[in-house]
């Protein structure tokens, strides 16, 4: 498992033993970054079950000005650090031990991209849709994109989420999500920006 290209490029990965992560496979993981390739340079990326940490740090890699990294496993959450400090990424990174749910709910910023790949067979990305665009964490113009097995059905989101094209790569399905900016009378995006802040939900 490398980093595909960018400033990291070719730098090997760790990934834990067994079958506990489920670490995307490079031909996936290439075809997430040409479907985002204009959209991942200076925005602030959310990996939301990050694993390995390998789609956060290909963001990085690729110019994101910064990636959150959220994973449950405490196992996981360390090699995702040893793997963040590998690349030279330690101060554009922040790596949480955290349920999903929990992080969602107390989340106070915007991003730009957000990354999901739950455990296939879980409710963990259907949850996790309804929880973002509840809450509203991504900024006008951001992308979500989803790893799912090729024949789930997502749901489609409350506006301003739009669910837009599927992927199909054999039994794996890439799903993307936008949202649009929102405008004022004069045509001004009056949708908060990366660099805003929410106030943390009790």
């Amino acid at each position: 498992m490398r980093v595909i290209t960018g400033s990291a490029r070719g730098r090997k990965l760790k990934a834990l033993p067994g079958r506990d992560t489920r670490p995307t496979t490079d031909k996936v993981k290439e075809s997430i970054f040409n479907i985002v390739q204009f959209d991942v340079e200076g925005r602030r990326v959310l990996d939301l079950f990050a694993g390995t940490g390998q789609l956060g740090i290909e963001a990085l890699s690729r110019g994101a000005e910064r990636c959150t990294f959220v994973e449950l496993n405490r196992a996981a959450a360390a090699l995702v650090r040893e793997n963040v400090d590998h690349c030279g990424f330690a101060l554009r990174a922040e790596v949480v031990q955290s349920d999903a749910a929990a992080y969602l709910t107390g989340c106070g910023e915007k991003f730009g991209l957000v990354l999901l790949d739950p455990p296939y067979a879980s409710p963990l990305l259907e949850r996790s849709l309804e929880l973002i665009s509840k809450i509203d964490i991504v900024a006008g113009n951001g992308i979500i994109v989803c790893e799912s097995a090729a024949e789930r059905e997502l749901p489609q989101l409350d506006a301003p989420y739009e669910k837009g094209r599927e992927y199909r790569y054999g039994k794996i399905k890439l799903t993307v999500y936008r949202r649009r900016a929102c405008q004022d009378h004069t045509g001004k995006d009056v949708t908060a920006h990366e660099d805003s802040h929410l106030p943390r939900q009790l």
